[in-house]
């Protein structure tokens, strides 16, 4: 997938060198910005409604973080007694995540930096992907999907961002500036033709707008 590579790429430089400051500011309880007050905010009503399609009791069952970002979802899925596999394309936003997880709860969460896709990382029985793979285009999260429900037992929840006027304008402006000149952009997508990339079935969860923050909620069973 030379495409998913290239991106990948460039959102582990993003995130690794240029927004690591940031995003750890934002994933803290430190005072922000209103904006940046409703992405968190919005993250948060995210997370819960992506955990709510677990079950509250998750001992012995294994869930891939795929993208874990800070570890705010590896806490709270070992909270439940999951066996977590926690990876993040970017190994200083891995390790903000090992300093920010309770003592209590090592045991159960195996941090790794690197690809979210590779199978080396084994089998699970969930998947939770938030918000990593909202860069990507339709047909690299389409063979992400499959190659992940080969090794999930029961359900992948992951987020997309969803076409939405505000997001189709704001993914057409920034496709005018020189790639090496912004940010990774997300990628809009509508559900229903990714339901025709991934193998099984495609369920849509729910959007949370908050701000600034818009994602889109989708859960897939083999």
């Amino acid at each position: 997938m030379p495409d998913y590579a290239l991106t990948r790429d460039r959102v582990e430089t993003y995130f690794d060198r240029t927004a690591t400051q940031t995003w750890e500011r934002l994933t803290s309880s430190e005072k922000v910005s209103r904006i940046r007050e409703t992405v968190r905010h919005g993250r948060d009503q995210m997370r819960a409604l992506m955990l709510s399609r677990l079950p509250d009791d998750l001992n012995g069952a294994r869930v891939l973080d795929a993208g874990c970002g800070t570890g705010a979802m590896a806490a709270e899925l070992a909270t439940r007694g999951a066996s977590v596999t926690a990876v993040d394309i970017s190994p200083q936003l891995i390790d903000i995540a090992r300093r920010r997880l309770p003592p209590a709860f090592a045991s159960l969460v195996d941090f790794s930096a690197g690809d979210m896709s590779d199978p080396a990382l084994g089998r699970f029985d969930f998947v939770l992907a938030m918000d990593s793979l909202i860069y990507y285009r339709d047909r690299d999260i389409g063979q992400i999907i499959e190659g992940l429900s080969q090794r999930t037992g029961q359900s992948i929840v992951f987020t997309v961002a969803p076409r939405t006027p505000f997001l189709m304008a704001f993914w057409t402006v920034g496709k005018l500036f020189p790639r090496s000149d912004r940010s990774p952009t997300m990628v809009p997508h509508d559900p229903s033709r990714l339901a025709r990339l991934c193998p099984g079935s495609l369920t849509k969860v729910g959007r949370v707008s908050s701000g600034f923050y818009i994602s889109e909620c989708l859960e897939h069973r083999a």
